[in-house]
């Protein structure tokens, strides 16, 4: 079980004696997932918040049409989890599947609870993390209310580069919000400006 990336980016933050160290390696449980394998499914409970080490992981709803919508990408280094379902022990309304082959690290709801009361300082690693997810969440709403399409397709380019070329086409498209096709049209157009 590969635990450096995790380890590298909580010590960025807290620092863990030995004994909290072991502790905490104790409760991950490693997984691999295979690209198009899924990790959670609509209607399950989602009982693990997920440490990405290696792969792609994705987030995404379903429409009643059957189009799928985007919701995260999870790279190195990223988390994933259905919050909503987490904390309140509910079905899932997302769906999470590999994009690629992904090693993950993962913790159970209850595993995290009691580390938190054992070693309380990575509480504030958490708060981190989820003020972190926060911010990009409500830029992302934000975005999606103010930014015309081919804005939100260059910011996604700025903050993102190493996904753009890593991640297919119509996925950058459904996370954004708009087609494939319009997709194919706006980069085209975006080259030709260059």
């Amino acid at each position: 079980m590969n635990t450096d990336l995790l380890l590298s980016s909580i010590l960025k933050h807290i620092n863990f004696t030995e004994e909290e160290r072991d502790y905490f390696l104790s409760i991950l449980k490693p997984r691999i997932v295979r690209k198009r394998q899924y990790l959670l499914q609509e209607g399950d409970i989602n009982k693990y918040t997920t440490f990405v080490v290696q792969g792609c992981l994705r987030s995404f709803v379903v429409d009643k049409n059957g189009t799928e919508h985007v919701f995260q990408f999870a790279v190195e280094g990223w988390w994933m989890a259905d919050m909503a379902s987490l904390n309140t022990r509910t079905p899932s309304i997302m769906n999470v599947d590999a994009l690629e082959d992904t090693d993950i690290l993962m913790i159970s709801k209850e595993d995290m609870d009691e580390f938190y009361i054992k070693v309380p300082k990575y509480e504030h690693f958490s708060r981190i993390i989820l003020e972190n997810a926060f911010v990009a969440h409500q830029t992302r709403i934000m975005q999606n209310i103010c930014f015309s399409a081919t804005e939100r397709y260059q910011y996604f380019c700025e903050k993102y580069p190493f996904l753009v070329q890593r991640i297919p086409q119509i996925q950058i498209a459904s996370y954004l919000g708009i087609t494939p096709e319009f997709l194919s049209k706006l980069r085209k157009q975006l080259l030709i400006k260059k």
